[in-house]
């Protein structure tokens, strides 16, 4: 009856006395004592409700300035523009409140927007299947890594070294956890190197499946027909990690002999919010499809004839067995699956495509003014996407601070990940950025390399 008032100290007092125990810490006597936090948590005394809706708009005015900065940061989260159908669509009641359909004839709305999501994935990656969704692009990539191991029945995963580290950190997690062997392929230039795949290929009997990125880390449009002509024939699959903006104007994954492709949906209509929650994207050749993970809606008829939507092929846990279940995903991300679809029924087929070229034509212009300078130089002379590297006189940190500074958030500083590009910059450029924003990137990046060789000498 008074389900929000919190317990007082005679209430526990009873429950202790009902259950035989003195403290509440004897109902963890089952923990051993070294995992136990020792003394209390370091928490600031409370505030009343004044002073904490006080405190707590002063720390949204902190990300609203972060929300001014113009972004030219990358790196696997990407500030695409999110048309405003999308956000009062998923705020509807009837979504954002429904929880995992379990039941499927009291969910067919729910249902129907996750089989809309599905085809929209299934016809962007020319797969034949994909699933509700998954956590994220790197959780996405490790299930297709376990699919690859359940269905070659081998136990080794070779990746390349210019998949996103984030995303080959959380791979080597897991399949680490799992007994599984990871090789990681060297890079050439920017690229997958072939030639060291091929001698993978040949020297590796147990070889279950080989991992690329296109465009990869980098930015860089790999060669996916040569990565494709390798497997071709092999007993090893081949997953492709994809932007799915990108698919607008690149090959489509079945396109090159891709066996699944996996990526990060954030780009499709789901804002940064510092880095997530995000929803993954897992599609596979029929020949694969019962070994899908987490669930699939599909599509039926009813008692009268009418359409009607299912779970099918369910393959987690909490629907069969567990020793049967292909994966312990628990859910869905349900919400940023359907922003993802209700984008992608937005921009159509069209507007997806320019989208891509925009990103592709402002990238190339904001390349082309900070190159031709002689300051910063290329880091790779390949073809890219939206993403770019530079090397220059000055240390990444030095010049994101100025461009902080000037309002700008800026690349991403790679020798984080690659010590050996110690002066570079991975920069993003997307449909949103202007002209203007551009040209002040590159006449703040100047000036900083300026004014930072002048002080040097």
């Amino acid at each position: 009856m008074h389900r929000y008032i919190p317990g007082t100290e005679a209430d526990l007092a009873r429950m202790l006395d009902k259950l035989g125990l003195t403290s509440s810490e004897d109902l963890f006597g089952d923990v051993p004592g070294e995992l136990m936090l020792k003394g209390g948590l370091d928490l600031p005394e409370a505030l009343s409700e004044q002073e904490l809706v006080r405190k707590m708009k002063a720390l949204s005015r902190k990300n609203s300035s972060l929300d001014d900065l113009v972004c030219f940061l990358g790196a696997g989260a990407y500030d695409h523009y999110i048309p405003a159908v999308v956000g009062q669509l998923v705020s509807r009641s009837e979504f954002y409140t429904s929880y995992t359909p379990y039941q499927p004839e009291i969910s067919q709305g729910t249902l129907q927007a996750i089989f809309e999501y599905q085809t929209m994935i299934c016809n962007l990656t020319g797969m034949d299947a994909t699933n509700a969704s998954m956590y994220d692009g790197a959780t996405a990539c490790v299930e297709a890594a376990k699919m690859a191991v359940d269905s070659t029945r081998r136990n080794t995963i070779a990746v390349s070294k210019t998949v996103n580290p984030e995303v080959r950190k959380v791979l080597g997690t897991y399949m680490d956890l799992c007994g599984f062997n990871i090789i990681e392929i060297d890079m050439d230039n920017g690229v997958t190197d072939l030639v060291r795949l091929k001698e993978l290929l040949a020297g590796n009997s147990d070889l279950a499946a080989v991992i690329v990125q296109s465009p990869n880390f980098f930015g860089i449009v790999e060669d996916m027909d040569a990565v494709g002509e390798l497997l071709n024939g092999s007993k090893t699959l081949f997953i492709s990690y994809v932007d799915p903006i990108s698919l607008a104007i690149l090959k489509k994954p079945s396109e090159y002999g891709a066996d699944i492709a996996v990526g990060e949906g954030q780009p499709l209509g789901n804002s940064l919010n510092f880095g997530g929650p995000y929803v993954g994207f897992l599609a596979t050749c029929e020949k694969l499809m019962r070994r899908l993970p987490g669930r699939i809606v599909g599509q039926t008829k009813d008692i009268d004839g009418k359409r009607a939507f299912v779970l099918t092929l369910q393959a987690r846990e909490q629907h069969i067995r567990r020793s049967r279940a292909s994966s312990n995903i628990c859910s869905n991300q349900g919400l940023n699956a359907l922003a993802a679809a209700i984008y992608m029924a937005t921009m159509g087929e069209h507007g997806l495509k320019e989208v891509a070229t925009q990103c592709v034509q402002k990238a190339h212009y904001a390349y082309r003014k900070l190159t031709e300078s002689g300051v910063y130089k290329p880091l790779f002379d390949k073809p890219f996407f939206m993403e770019f590297a530079v090397t220059g006189p000055v240390e990444p940190a030095v010049v994101n601070n100025d461009l902080l500074g000037a309002g700008i958030l800026g690349g991403y500083q790679l020798y984080r990940d690659y010590p050996e590009y110690r002066n570079s910059l991975l920069i993003c450029v997307t449909e949103k950025r202007t002209k203007a924003e551009i040209d002040k990137l590159v006449e703040t990046m100047l000036s900083t390399a300026a004014k930072e060789g002048s002080g040097m000498a």
